[in-house]
């Protein structure tokens, strides 16, 4: 069986069981690949006319439709067009592009050329430029028109394409037009060639460079179409930005696996008003967001916006219960929740056909061996870091970190990958999510998961973020500190920090409950997620354990609590 049929017959037991995740995890077995390239062997088989691959539609309401066979004759001409430069097998092709047509175009067509996609968001500065053109070994650059200032003076990336535009001393990405429109390919591919180089966005340290195959993200990705509850023909819309491995998750592989057609929004800002609308216009069936975004949508009035939804999921950061609970009263549709990373694909999730608890990640996927390990004894136990049995290793786990041995094997010690994420499992199976290995801290010898108290918090209708770390104590040697943005209009005052105490002794257990909050924006990675690591130095910078920062409140401060509410 060829690699492009093995992987449809693993696809289509998927589908087969879409609704049954028992028979699903008892059958499935990832599709054994020797020679495998997913452009040609899976995407361009399917090179329907009258099927839409690609629908982009923008703020302003324009849109346009792609075809899987224009797809396949689009990302030719662009294979044969760098191929004309010189780009080849095992090259490495930065590639810095909004949400736009070239970005999908490029993907197929590096895949078909066995080149090396470096994907990057817009966002980066010249350092980070410098950072990656080096590390990456960046033979190619194919750039919007407007980033390409940022690369004048770079050494390296010889051969460089601008997308939108001429640029003195780039080649016009438009020129493509005009190439050949068949490929034929220089050579077969090997399943375990590199196909992707993904820069970590660094929420602790300097990012890692995490390096995927022809068979880790293509086919690693059932288990994320499976997740997600993808069929043929769906309209799957996915928030997300280019550069960032979740958008190789949910705008790119997993909806083109189920071959369901992948609608892009384009906006210089999110409206939610906006975003409502085109999925009601559009007649978006599964939907994928952050939980950022699932946040901004509870804030609005989501009553007879459910068009014609029938899968919701979440990922990126743990999704608090309190949305899930408020999406369902609204449109009736359970926001499921799921989990992975850069490392790997969709490991543990709750899958259409099984029921939710809330506040869980749900249970192992498809293909995926979840342990939770005791980092004291590396023990299997019931509350431990999330880690993969390499024994049975799945696809979707990355290679390893390119260029850094050590690293590796650190991630790989004992027979495990170690996600670096700490969750509990229940007598169900199912799995809920702690912290970070370094989020979970100590106060007066008790355990403290960050996700459950900011869980909580965004309960409290005037918040709308929260990241709660450690502040240093005298007696408790730390207590839960929470920094919380508010929502529009509401004050950062002492009346807005007796509410939210008050809302916290009512629903926490003493040893649990937030003793400080500050009010303020929360920083963040270029990728969106909280640095909490930023603000448990700020905390552990204190020249004392009385000082205060601005905006900050103590619970003592507000002595009538302690009449209210629980006992100590």
């Amino acid at each position: 069986m060829g690699g492009g049929d093995a992987f449809r017959a693993a696809r289509d037991l998927l589908l087969e069981h879409r609704s049954d995740p028992v028979a699903a995890e008892a059958s499935f077995r990832w599709p054994e690949l020797d020679e495998f390239n997913w452009a040609l062997d899976v995407f361009d088989r399917v090179a329907e006319p009258t099927r839409t691959a690609l629908w982009i539609v923008d703020a302003a309401g324009a849109e346009a439709r792609y075809s899987f066979a224009d797809l396949t004759e689009r990302s030719n001409r662009v294979a044969s067009f760098l191929r004309e430069f010189g780009v080849g097998r095992g090259d490495r092709i930065l590639l810095m592009l909004g949400n736009e047509l070239a970005l999908w175009e490029t993907m197929l067509a590096a895949m078909k050329l066995g080149a090396v996609v470096i994907p990057a968001t817009t966002l980066l500065v010249r350092d980070d430029l410098a950072d990656r053109i080096e590390r990456g070994g960046v033979r190619a650059v194919v750039a919007a028109k407007e980033v390409a200032p940022r690369f004048e003076g770079l050494p390296g990336a010889e051969i460089r394409v601008t997308v939108g535009g001429a640029v003195p001393g780039w080649h016009a990405y438009e020129d493509a037009a005009a190439a050949a429109p068949a490929f034929v390919p220089d050579g077969p591919t090997r399943a375990g060639d590199p196909l992707l180089l993904y820069f970590t966005s660094g929420t602790t340290s300097r990012p890692k460079l995490v390096e995927h195959t022809h068979q880790s993200y293509p086919a690693g990705h059932l288990s994320t179409m499976y997740w997600i509850g993808l069929q043929p023909g769906d309209i799957h819309l996915n928030i997300s930005s280019p550069g960032w491995a979740k958008h190789a998750w949910s705008s790119f592989f997993a909806p083109w696996n189920a071959e369901a057609t992948i609608l892009v929004y384009t906006y210089d800002r999110l409206e939610v008003e906006a975003l409502l609308g085109v999925i009601e216009r559009t007649g978006v069936t599964t939907f994928c967001a952050p939980p950022t975004v699932w946040r901004m949508l509870i804030q609005a009035d989501l009553s007879g916006r459910r068009a014609q939804l029938r899968e919701l999921v979440a990922a990126g950061e743990p999704l608090n219960p309190e949305v899930i609970s408020r999406v369902q009263a609204a449109w009736g549709v359970t926001i499921r929740d799921g989990y992975g990373q850069t490392e790997t694909t969709a490991q543990i999730g709750n899958p259409p056909g099984r029921p939710v608890h809330p506040g869980s990640m749900g249970r192992p996927l498809p293909g995926y061996p979840v342990t939770l390990v005791d980092p004291l004894t590396e023990r299997e136990a019931d509350e431990g870091e999330i880690c993969l049995d390499l024994g049975r290793r799945p696809v979707g786990l990355m290679v390893g970190y390119r260029d850094d041995p050590a690293r590796t094997a650190e991630v790989m010690r004992h027979g495990f990958y170690h996600t670096g994420d700490v969750a509990r499992r229940d007598e169900d199976g199912y799995i809920t999510y702690v912290g970070r290995t370094d989020d979970v801290f100590k106060s007066s010898d008790y355990r403290i998961s960050p996700f459950e108290l900011e869980s909580v918090l965004i309960e409290h209708p005037d918040v709308v973020e929260a990241a709660v770390v450690p502040s240093p104590d005298p007696l408790r040697l730390s207590v839960p500190k929470a920094y919380l943005v508010l929502r529009d209009g509401v004050a950062p005052d002492a009346a807005t920090a007796r509410s939210v105490f008050h809302f916290c002794r009512e629903r926490l257990s003493p040893f649990k409950r937030v003793r400080r909050v500050e009010f303020g924006p929360l920083p963040k990675t270029i990728s969106g997620k909280i640095r909490r690591v930023d603000l448990r130095q700020a905390e552990e910078g204190r020249a004392s354990a009385s000082d205060r920062h601005p905006a900050e409140f103590w619970e003592e401060d507000f002595p009538e609590l302690r009449t209210s509410g629980r006992a100590e």
